[in-house]
């Protein structure tokens, strides 16, 4: 009797909501901020620029330069980041590239250095700074993709206020934010946020959200005085439509590919359940015994913040780990427990093989074990049968076929029945 029980390849059905026409959905963000009135002929234009892997972006910030320069303006893209591509301006540049923003792409310039302006500190005492870069220029727009944080819970999480305190404030700013822990987060992502938004000249946001399928579902502009109310109001609508898996109890996790592509933390902790950060709770689903982690994506460019929430990570993984990245990012947030290695095993067979054994169950075929590409791609998944009853009555599964685990020189190969 084979040792792995047999596996079914299902697809998860989520909203459709999404935009048709990103040209107009673009028009229509900026004339919501007004511009007219506030770009004069020649002023430059700083349009914020993340390491997050947002869909269209390259498009989207394209759109926005064209409006900007329609309306008399010099546009140009700001790297805001935080601490990624290790706070350098070569290591920026290269994560843009990788996500297909370069000059060319976007027809604009792309401004890069670890340079930052201090602008004080907020009334508990925060420092406050701002790219060096965005605060010369005559007018910044804050562009970012609106979600639910993979650290804290609050009004404002990924979104508007998180590239105002963290994003713009590259590597100082972002170790500034964190230093108080993330017990503390939502409070002071908005608090910095705040200070920044009335110490530089913001003329304006756009927020985007994505539906469950990593597609652009929302694009929405608004004024300054607009920021508080739209980053909460998109935050909501941004999980109402995240994707999740479809059981809240697994046994057995099989992700086979982290990356900072997926998530900032590697892993969306949304996605997983798992939190390990100190002083904050644990989310209460979904509950997941082990999770094995196979492979680093190359977009990561070595950089595996968020590896030790996983339990089992195979040799490749490891050996495509940058520490100074990684460390960089984990130091700069101080959530050490999720840059702190995993066992590690030669191959894929093994890594899954001993998780499972390490569940210590009676009957090993009977764990409930799920597969997935990556915590952001969920739309196809594979399952074990010990979960195939409780998923196939979901209305927004489809059961496509079934499968075998089986290895190929150490590395996993599901083939179809």
């Amino acid at each position: 009797m084979r040792y792995y029980p047999a596996f079914y390849r299902i697809g998860q059905k989520f909203s459709e909501m999404r935009i048709s026409d990103l040209r107009l959905s673009v028009k229509q963000a900026v004339r919501e901020i007004a511009l007219a009135d506030k770009i004069r002929h020649g002023a430059a234009v700083a349009i914020t620029a993340g390491s997050r892997g947002i869909a269209n972006i390259a498009e989207i910030l394209r759109l926005v330069g064209e409006e900007i320069r329609a309306l008399g303006g010099k546009p140009f893209l700001v790297a805001a980041m935080g601490s990624h591509g290790g706070g350098t301006a070569q290591g920026m540049l290269e994560i843009l590239e990788s996500l297909g923003i370069t000059p060319e792409t976007v027809r604009m310039p792309v401004k890069a250095s670890s340079a930052v302006v201090h602008l004080g500190n907020t009334a508990s005492g925060i420092p406050v700074y701002c790219a060096e870069e965005a605060y010369a220029a005559d007018g910044i727009i804050v562009v970012n993709r609106v979600k639910a944080h993979t650290a804290f819970r609050g009004e404002h999480e990924s979104g508007l206020y998180k590239m105002l305190s963290v994003g713009l404030g590259r590597a100082r700013g972002a170790a500034a934010v964190h230093r108080l822990g993330p017990a503390k987060m939502a409070q002071v992502v908005y608090e910095v946020g705040s200070a920044v938004l009335n110490r530089v000249p913001v003329i304006g946001g756009i927020g985007i959200v994505e539906n469950g399928n990593e597609e652009t579902a929302v694009i929405k502009g608004c004024q300054p005085m607009d920021f508080e109310t739209v980053d909460k109001k998109l935050l909501e609508r941004a999980k109402s439509l995240a994707p999740s898996l479809p059981v809240e109890q697994i046994d057995l996790l099989i992700v086979e590919e982290m990356g900072k592509n997926y998530s900032g933390t590697g892993l969306d902790t949304n996605v997983i359940g798992r939190f390990y950060l100190e002083g904050v709770p644990e989310p209460e689903i979904p509950k997941i015994t082990r999770i094995v982690v196979l492979g680093l994506s190359e977009a990561s460019h070595g950089n595996a913040n968020g590896v030790g929430l996983a339990d089992f990570i195979t040799k490749r993984l490891f050996d495509a780990i940058d520490l100074e990245k990684t460390y960089m990012n984990g130091l700069t947030t101080n959530f050490l427990r999720r840059i702190k290695l995993p066992v590690i095993m030669p191959d894929d067979e093994q890594a899954i093989k001993k998780a499972w054994e390490s569940l210590r169950l009676d009957n090993p075929r009977q764990a409930r074990v799920m597969i997935i590409h990556n915590t952001l791609h969920l739309d196809e998944l594979y399952i074990s049968e010990a979960l195939y009853e409780e998923v196939a009555q979901l209305d927004h599964i489809i059961i496509e076929d079934k499968c075998t685990l089986e290895f190929n020189q150490g590395k996993l190969a599901i083939k179809k029945e």
